[in-house]
């Protein structure tokens, strides 16, 4: 629900007495940054999805992404298997409940595999493209029988440009990484697994509706360690119900004690994906996004923390991981030093990078540097179109020549690296980012304080790697 200005400055200013003000309410409260105050209200976690500005078509789509596969770097390829057990409450995405039916489960491999072929037909570069990182991802694609985790990564391995240089993630619930799935991952060619934690904190885990505890968690990582994963990843949320400050600090300590390869500290974001564009939604609303339940939580002692106390959980998780020696890049995006940047992300966003990425599944996200498209998110819609042997894209857009210039700045942005005009120079002749339309967008950004230019480069400030989600979505 949005706040009125006045509402959001007080909320702004409304925060835990033992632990520091944050800097950057100082840029927030400004009258020249309300702007920024508004979106940041219900602020994104990430920008996910880089919308065109131009009406597209599945088919146009499919041509501009085999015509960017024909000479393109590495790509990322996504798996998604949208089954799980239960649902969050903050939870938006396209999921298909399967809990006590996990013969359902083999029906969406099946499914998978199928799209996956029709992808592969259509877009006669998708085969021999370098895969970077695969990602099978959903949903909760743990909860897979071993014989269909099997089945899936089998065929994917045999089909796609997998090489020596590729890595396999695999994503799940951390209850249900069983010392069987593990050991079966390894053999599979897995080196990393992620795992949405997103606290340590039982009684906040309860009110999520997630049905792990804490303990699960802390085992989890240990035994994915153990097992010899070199890349154990877990998210981490702040801004939940009834969560403090403390135990955002109890999160970091275990975070530390345990050793954790990295960590994704994401903002809980109330708004619909569908309305911001950053990510794919289903088509129910997440139970949290309901007024009338958020209202009622309230009525019965519960409570949401302030933007004030939001930005202190931020800054909390921000200096204590890099005061441990992890590196953030891309934003909220923290890897042990030495160890990072995140790969999928970095092949996506990395100035020098940007490449393509393929999302195969109910609301998967697909994108190249002409257009970008989104999988159906409708379970019964989806099957049947995959079944008549069509790819079930349910929407695109295309990027006009400064939309895509755009894309790669807002993208670039992201990283939290340095701008470079040179590397912008070389992908885009003729344009420079210390001519219009750049210069004046981030002459008043530096006056703001919240980048820094310099000789070739564009660099954001702490308060502007604090904001950078809000300042590509109100100001490039």
């Amino acid at each position: 629900m949005t706040l009125g200005y006045e509402a959001a400055i007080g909320s702004l200013h409304t925060i835990d007495p033992a632990w520091p003000r944050p800097a950057v309410l100082d840029v927030l409260e400004a009258p020249e940054n309300r702007h920024l105050l508004d979106f940041v209200q219900e602020d994104p976690f990430g920008a996910h999805v880089f919308p065109g500005n131009t009406p597209g078509t599945p088919s146009g789509f499919l041509a501009d992404l085999d015509a960017q596969l024909a000479s393109s770097g590495p790509i990322h390829l996504w798996s998604y298997i949208p089954t799980c057990a239960y649902r969050c409450r903050f939870c938006q995405y396209p999921v298909v409940l399967v809990k006590g039916k996990m013969e359902k489960a083999a029906d969406w491999v099946d499914l998978n595999i199928a799209e996956a072929q029709l992808w592969l037909d259509a877009v006669p570069h998708l085969r021999g493209a370098e895969v970077g990182e695969f990602n099978v991802f959903g949903g909760t694609p743990s909860l897979l029988p071993e014989p269909e985790i099997r089945r899936l990564l089998d065929f994917y391995r045999a089909n796609f440009g997998f090489t020596a240089g590729t890595t396999i993630r695999f994503e799940g619930d951390p209850s249900t990484f069983t010392p069987a799935k593990l050991e079966l991952l390894r053999e599979l060619g897995c080196t990393k697994l992620s795992s949405g934690v997103q606290s340590f904190d039982d009684h906040v885990l309860k009110l999520c509706g997630r049905e792990h505890t804490a303990s699960m968690c802390v085992d989890f990582v240990r035994n994915a360690t153990a097992a010899g994963f070199e890349w154990v990843s877990i998210d981490l949320m702040y801004g939940l119900l009834d969560q403090s400050l403390d135990s955002v600090r109890r999160d970091l300590d275990i975070v530390l004690e345990n050793e954790v390869t990295a960590v994704v500290c994401t903002k809980l974001h109330l708004a619909s994906y569908s309305d911001t564009r950053t990510g794919v939604t289903g088509e129910k609303p997440a139970a949290w996004q309901l007024p009338s339940y958020r209202d009622k939580l309230v009525r019965d002692g519960h409570r949401w923390p302030t933007l004030g106390e939001q930005y202190q959980m931020r800054e909390l998780l921000t200096e204590g991981l890099r005061a441990a020696g992890y590196t953030e890049h891309p934003t909220m995006y923290f890897a042990r030093d030495g160890l990072g940047p995140e790969k999928w992300k970095s092949i996506m966003v990395d100035q020098d990078k940007q490449e393509a990425e393929v999302a195969i599944g109910l609301g998967g996200s697909s994108s190249c540097r002409a257009s970008e498209a989104i999988t159906d998110v409708n379970s019964r819609r989806y099957t049947e179109t995959v079944l008549s042997g069509r790819i079930p894209l349910g929407s695109a857009t295309r990027f006009t020549p400064e939309a895509q210039e755009a894309r790669a700045v807002k993208m670039a942005l992201t990283t939290l690296q340095p701008l470079r005009d040179s590397l912008h120079r070389a992908r885009f002749p003729g344009r420079s980012l210390f001519a219009e339309p750049w210069l004046g967008k981030f002459r008043s950004l530096a006056e703001r304080g919240l980048v820094r230019l310099g000789p070739d480069v564009v660099e954001l400030t702490p308060a502007g790697e604090v904001l950078v989600e809000a300042i590509i979505t109100t100001e490039i």
